[in-house]
């Protein structure tokens, strides 16, 4: 067999966005993540709503104006019929 083919495992940090750091070993120094046990809300029992650019604003506008426009076909043929 090969000798010296594996990469070092070595002492590493898990640095998450939250600002927690996890101490472990890995063949990389550092490892950011996003999300962790010490903020997933899984794990903290708290519930979090992320509105990014206002999704659901845009949502909820695209749901009246598709109801609008249902609502005005609606009465359009209601005229044509009469």
């Amino acid at each position: 067999m090969r000798s010296d083919i594996h990469p070092k495992y070595e002492e590493a940090e898990i640095r998450c966005a939250c600002g927690n750091v996890i101490k472990t070993r890995s063949i990389k120094k550092t490892i950011i993540i996003g999300i962790c046990n010490a903020c997933h809300p899984f794990y903290t029992g708290t519930q979090k709503f992320v509105d990014t650019a206002g999704r659901v604003d845009k949502f909820q506008q695209r749901a009246a104006k598709t109801q609008a426009a249902q609502t005005a076909f609606a009465d359009s043929k209601k005229k044509k019929k009469a």
